[in-house]
């Protein structure tokens, strides 16, 4: 299918083993550290399948939550941007990508206080960014963020759902598929920024697999939930699905694990 770019690579980062120290929201019981790695490995795999080259960071025991790569940036094909996490305890991973992200990109802008920014809340729709304002990302971060994107003529857009319970960050409930498309929760749908996108909604019991990502010609999708499975298949997407049960427990999914680009 078209619609959307090619992306050639992706950064990664392995949980380690202070990985269930991690930050969580959720009361699914502590993650398996040996089914997480496994999971993981899968995961990388995947993205390789699809025609990914990855660049692997080491996984760093300081920070519990820096698996969760995609937080600490927002990469586009035009600039590339280090976030401001608005948990305390991850701005440090920041840091720890700095140097990756000076030797890839030419130029690479920040988020400076008081701005807070987590990558999870920017969903990327075409030329087009959504920003969810959120616990982690702040009106100012917003702002900053907006004025980045700008240069580069990308135009934004905020969202404010916090009331909505559950939905951490914004691709908890949103995915961008290309081809006008965006996978939403049903809770999203009445949101006027998403108003002119043809919307796919998740079913009640499935809002888990609606962070999907989609790799070239490939949907990755969390695996057991046969019926968004069904809805991708009638549009004509080839999807592979990946289990993603520890990472739940972790409020991640799969595109909190890369950096794609």
């Amino acid at each position: 299918m078209s619609g959307k770019p090619s992306l050639t690579a992706a950064i990664v980062r392995p949980p380690s083993v202070s990985f269930a120290s991690g930050l969580t929201t959720v009361d699914l019981g502590p993650p398996d550290l040996a089914l997480t790695f496994k999971q993981h490995a899968a995961y990388c795999e995947a993205l390789q399948k699809c025609g990914l080259r990855l660049i692997r960071l080491p996984a760093d025991p300081l920070y519990p939550d820096s698996t969760f790569v995609e937080d600490t940036a927002v990469v586009t094909s035009r600039c590339a941007v280090l976030t401001r996490p608005g948990a305390l305890s991850r701005r440090g991973e920041v840091d720890r990508i700095k140097e990756t992200f000076d030797s890839l990109f030419a130029k690479v802008h920040v988020i400076n206080e008081p701005g807070t920014v987590d990558g999870g809340d920017i969903c990327e729709a075409g030329n087009h960014f959504i920003i969810k304002i959120s616990q982690r990302t702040n009106e100012a971060g917003a702002r900053q963020l907006t004025a980045i994107l700008a240069q580069y003529d990308y135009t934004t857009s905020f969202v404010d759902v916090r009331e909505i319970p559950g939905l951490l960050h914004l691709k908890s409930g949103v995915a961008y598929l290309g081809d006008n498309r965006l996978v939403l929760i049903e809770a999203l749908a009445i949101e006027k920024e998403f108003a002119g996108y043809d919307l796919l909604i998740v079913p009640r019991d499935e809002e888990y697999a609606s962070n999907c990502v989609r790799i070239n010609d490939t949907v990755l999708i969390a695996a057991g939930y046969p019926r968004f499975e069904k809805q991708l298949h009638q549009l004509g997407y080839q999807t592979l699905a990946l289990d993603m049960s520890e990472f739940q427990k972790m409020d991640g999914g799969l595109s909190c694990l890369s950096l794609r680009f």
